[in-house]
């Protein structure tokens, strides 16, 4: 098995980019006076997700990079309330609210895999 040498191998960061991707495609439909508010907090929290495995990844020492999966979770967590709110306001549907919610799950369940290893 090939050492991984940078955070854009791992499959972990990858799908935290998959999830930016969905935010950013589905909050292009949010009310124009949400732009700076639940499609901004969206897109930050979404945004934080692969940055954070990105930086712990960078991370030399073993403590420091174990922090980061902690932040990257409540990253996760924060995005999947924003987007339950903005189903709840009307912004999304029962089914884009389904799939971005398992993609983050997926994610999470990595994420604690991940720590498990470390």
């Amino acid at each position: 098995m090939e050492k991984i040498r940078s955070f854009k191998q791992l499959r972990i960061w990858n799908k935290g980019i998959e999830i930016v991707e969905s935010v950013y495609f589905l909050t292009k439909e949010f009310p124009q006076d949400e732009r700076y508010g639940l499609t901004s907090q969206m897109r930050r929290s979404a945004v934080s997700i692969p940055s954070n495995i990105a930086e712990g990844f960078k991370r030399f020492h073993p403590k420091e990079y174990r922090q980061f999966p902690h932040i990257t979770l409540g990253s996760a967590a924060e995005l999947e309330t924003e987007a339950i709110i903005a189903q709840k306001l009307g912004h999304l549907n029962e089914m884009q609210l389904g799939v971005l919610s398992e993609k983050i799950e997926h994610l999470c369940k990595m994420i604690s895999t991940l720590m498990k290893k470390l």
